[in-house]
């Protein structure tokens, strides 16, 4: 009988860690899908609301304590629970620490131990916890989470591109999801990578492509993944540099909505509005050049200001060879305008505050104003107010955008490299350029 009871004890044991690695699960989810049972309204609480139920759970464990504190399924579910808040937990770090030294095949223990590494701010321990734990066993949790790692971190020597380490971090995401398929947060992940790999890697459209697919996938397979803030501001980021305002303000005013604590996203919807704003008023009123001086402007203005584009040796952006036509911007069609060249003068700049171009105004011989985006600017580089310039074979987009209340309705041309443009007769230089940075949030992915 005495024997029975004995072999009664381990089992008994097993069923209350896993209660309590149920009670952990839940405090998970309650985080993970709190608009399921929240409107976004309520927001501003999740935080404290998890926070709150954080507590309690750990009241719970807590209760249990002396009985399995020399236990690694234990001391994991005390860490995972202290890790369920957004910053780093000494405590957290410590039982983590011990459960995986009593088991160091403990995949879950080195995944949430690298997590406490990276909200400390030590990323190469938090890489080397990820790097650990595929080597106990390939799993979607540390392969998305050695992406994130791989963007963050410095290149490894002066030798090592960090473009290299980009790519790296998008082959861990596509891993991660070939082994779950269903699962949004790697999906999202994946999205993340891929602008990443747009931004360091030449800006192909392709990749920006990939990274909405993704994110888009990432919706579609997982319900909670809409609620994403950072989803949302990502997105937003890729949309605005993608010239697709409408979509980056609705996705700013979104992640301001689901996490209100969260400063950023306001500041861009509002700065993206302000910049809207001010350039649909400057192309109305030609850059408030005064009409004297705007005709003593134009009157230069002439077939010689084409400089190389008059040339039959001429090499356009696309490749194409041969002298361009000067074209009138009313008689440009929207998209790529082959073979032409548009030609203006400089009446306004716009300051950088939030932009991801360099934006100037343009009026031509009938004195139609345009706008025109630069891309991959130096810091270095501008125009000035009076400034001839030339756009081979210019890409036109009509931007018509409705957002709270606010309509802005204007033409525009993009530019990708300032050395794409001629500025008084001349091609610019190679210090023109420099690649376009942005930043998305990366931290909470």
């Amino acid at each position: 009988m005495a024997e029975d009871e004995k072999s009664g004890e381990p089992a008994k044991e097993k069923n209350e860690l896993q209660i309590m690695k149920e009670l952990v699960d839940e405090l998970y989810n309650f985080r993970d899908c709190y608009f399921e049972t929240h409107s976004v309204e309520e927001a501003g609480r999740k935080q404290s609301d998890v926070a709150q139920e954080s507590e309690k759970t750990l009241k719970r464990l807590e209760e249990k304590e002396d009985n399995f504190k020399h236990k690694a399924e234990f001391l994991l579910q005390k860490g995972r629970c202290l890790n369920v808040a957004p910053d780093f937990s000494t405590v957290a770090e410590e039982c983590l620490s011990r459960a995986v030294k009593l088991e160091p095949g403990l995949v879950e223990g080195w995944n949430t131990l690298g997590e406490q590494y990276w909200k400390k701010g030590d990323l190469t321990g938090a890489k080397n916890c990820f790097t650990g734990a595929l080597q106990q066993s390939k799993n979607k949790v540390s392969l998305r989470n050695l992406s994130m790692v791989l963007r963050q971190l410095p290149p490894a020597d002066s030798n090592t591109h960090h473009g290299k380490q980009v790519m790296e971090s998008v082959d861990m995401a596509r891993q991660a999801v070939q082994l779950d398929v269903t699962d949004g947060t790697s999906w999202y992940i994946l999205g993340n990578a891929y602008v990443s790999l747009f931004f360091t890697c030449g800006q192909n459209p392709q990749l920006s492509q990939q990274a909405l697919t993704a994110y888009a996938q990432s919706e579609k397979v997982d319900r909670a993944a809409s609620c994403y803030p950072e989803l949302h501001f990502n997105r937003a980021t890729l949309f605005q540099y993608e010239e697709m305002y409408g979509s980056a303000l609705g996705g700013y005013s979104r992640a301001a909505a689901l996490d209100p604590g969260w400063e950023e996203p306001p500041e861009r919807e509002k700065q993206l509005l302000e910049y809207l704003g001010k350039v649909t008023e400057l192309i109305q009123n030609k850059g408030k050049v005064k009409a004297r001086r705007l005709r003593t402007m134009l009157s230069n203005l002439n077939t010689s200001a084409l400089g190389p584009c008059s040339s039959p040796q001429f090499r356009s952006p696309t490749g194409r060879v041969g002298s361009l036509e000067p074209r009138t911007l009313s008689s440009l069609t929207h998209g790529h305008n082959a073979g032409v060249a548009a030609l203006g003068k400089v009446v306004f700049s716009l300051a950088s505050e939030g932009r991801m171009a360099f934006t100037f105004g343009m009026v031509d011989s009938e004195e139609s104003c345009i706008v025109v985006m630069v891309y991959n600017t130096a810091d270095s580089w501008g125009v000035l107010i009076g400034d001839t310039v030339v756009i081979p074979e210019p890409q036109v987009k009509r931007h018509s955008i409705t957002h709270k209340d606010k309509v802005f309705d204007f033409r525009s041309i993009r530019v990708d490299s300032p050395l794409l443009l001629i500025v008084n007769g001349k091609k610019q230089n190679v210090q023109s350029q420099i690649a376009a940075s942005v930043s998305y949030k990366p931290q909470s992915e």
